[in-house]
């Protein structure tokens, strides 16, 4: 009988497992080339395994639940139809994890490094790797976590919990010197989330996975960089006349929308060219200004919660580039059809709160970048204009622009220049332009 194993996909560089969530199909049912078979998520994205190839489902090889390594079989099918051998329990050969290192970036280079596998045999995976070294958590204390997923591996929840009645924070140990009289610290305070009671008639919603994720990143952002924002009001009447003419003949030529969104797009990158210090990470007490223009588009889905896709190396499109390329990921988003690749390597983000109307608002860095701007509505308002014969009121269209920032390395100084360097751009909008 010729079979056909499912292989758990390369789903990023820097992700090496991903969980199966839901299987769409059993043992025994028949496949055609493309259908979806299984539901998978990975700490940066959910999506979906086709099968390659068509045939009879005869066997899974993991649970819903389970930790799969990239390159291991998920799935056998049959090529030819044959369902003798078709099971519905999971074959009891287990797979091991890869057990691989991915780069990521040093917070405390005097902490113990925390390996994929420790000297105690227990896998970790790159994400609770990545939350240990954040928060200093040692091997030693790792390997003291009682694992509450399979076969006992520590989870980012065990993680968090533990954090949470950890009894006092490490420091980091001390370089080799003379002996001297110890001096003892102060542990830092810990932050408690307060005891929350319900009443009669409350709802209690438990988080899915995706909202516990980015729950988690807002409080690690303002926990990480000293927010700080600032505001300014640009007249965009120039754009909002130009998109006005345009929009009806592109949608016949492209066959899709053009929106205010790829103008700024289009103005963030030449911004970010001539400041690129708004264009960067931090590491310790070093500053990292990236070379490439990646930013992010902060989209809302239809359960309410978020993703970011993101459009790679902004500056080397042109118009229309950057417009294709926002409608198929926020196109692409909303169907959840992103691939882990399109929503990882931004440097600068862009959220738009005047899609739902909102003035501006002060949003949360998305790390580890530095800065986010945030566009709110277009309104018609009246403004002061200067003309030849004098100073006249007008309506014009105006919207306000927010740029929160890392005031670590961004000063209001270098924040202001930026947004002042969207303002100018985007008032001076060719209302001729072609695209």
């Amino acid at each position: 009988m010729a079979t056909f194993e499912i292989i758990m996909p390369k789903l990023g560089e820097s992700v090496i497992e991903a969980t199966i969530t839901k299987w769409l199909k059993a043992p025994g049912d028949v496949i055609n080339e493309d259908d979806a078979l299984v539901e998978i998520a990975t700490d940066k994205v959910d999506s979906e395994i086709p099968s390659p190839v068509e045939g009879k489902l005869i066997k899974l090889l993991f649970n819903e639940g389970d930790v799969v390594a990239v390159g291991t079989p998920i799935a056998v099918i049959s090529l030819d139809g044959d369902d003798a051998v078709a099971e519905t329990a999971v074959e009891s050969t287990k797979y091991e994890p890869i057990a691989t290192e991915i780069a990521t970036p040093s917070v405390n280079e005097n902490i113990e490094t925390v390996a994929n596998e420790s000297g105690s045999g227990k896998f970790y995976s790159p994400l609770v790797k990545s939350i240990a070294k954040e928060e200093n958590i040692s091997q030693k204390e790792l390997d003291s976590i009682q694992g509450s997923g399979k076969e006992g591996r520590v989870t980012k929840d065990d993680v968090m919990t533990f954090l949470k009645t950890r009894s006092t924070q490490p420091t980091a140990i001390p370089e080799a010197k003379a002996p001297e009289a110890a001096t003892p610290k102060a542990a830092a305070p810990r932050i408690e989330a307060p005891k929350v009671t319900t009443e009669s008639g409350d709802q209690i919603v438990e988080m899915d996975r995706m909202r516990r994720l980015i729950a988690d990143h807002m409080v690690m952002s303002k926990h990480v960089s000293p927010h700080v924002t600032s505001f300014i009001d640009v007249d965009v009447t120039n754009i909002v006349n130009w998109r006005n003419k345009v929009k009806d003949s592109f949608q016949k030529r492209e066959g899709e929308k053009i929106t205010f969104t790829p103008i700024f797009f289009e103005a963030a990158a030449k911004a970010l060219k001539d400041f690129p210090q708004v264009n960067a990470s931090v590491d310790g007490y070093n500053i990292i200004l990236r070379k490439n223009i990646n930013i992010g588009m902060a989209t809302a889905l239809p359960n309410g919660n978020l993703i970011v896709p993101v459009i790679k190396n902004v500056d080397e499109k042109n118009l229309l580039g950057i417009t294709k390329s926002v409608n198929d990921l926020a196109k692409r988003a909303r169907a959840n059809k992103l691939q882990p690749d399109e929503i990882q390597g931004g440097t600068f983000t862009i959220t738009n709160f005047g899609s739902f109307d909102s003035l501006t608002g002060t949003p949360i860095i998305n790390q580890p970048q530095v800065a986010i701007l945030a566009v709110g509505a277009i309104r018609k308002q009246p403004a002061v204009l200067e003309t030849a014969f004098g100073d006249v009121i007008a309506i014009r269209h105006i919207m306000i622009l927010a740029l929160a920032y890392d005031h670590r390395v961004v000063d209001g100084a270098l924040g202001g220049m930026y947004l002042k360097k969207m303002k100018e751009m985007l008032e001076n909008f060719d209302p001729n332009r072609e695209v």
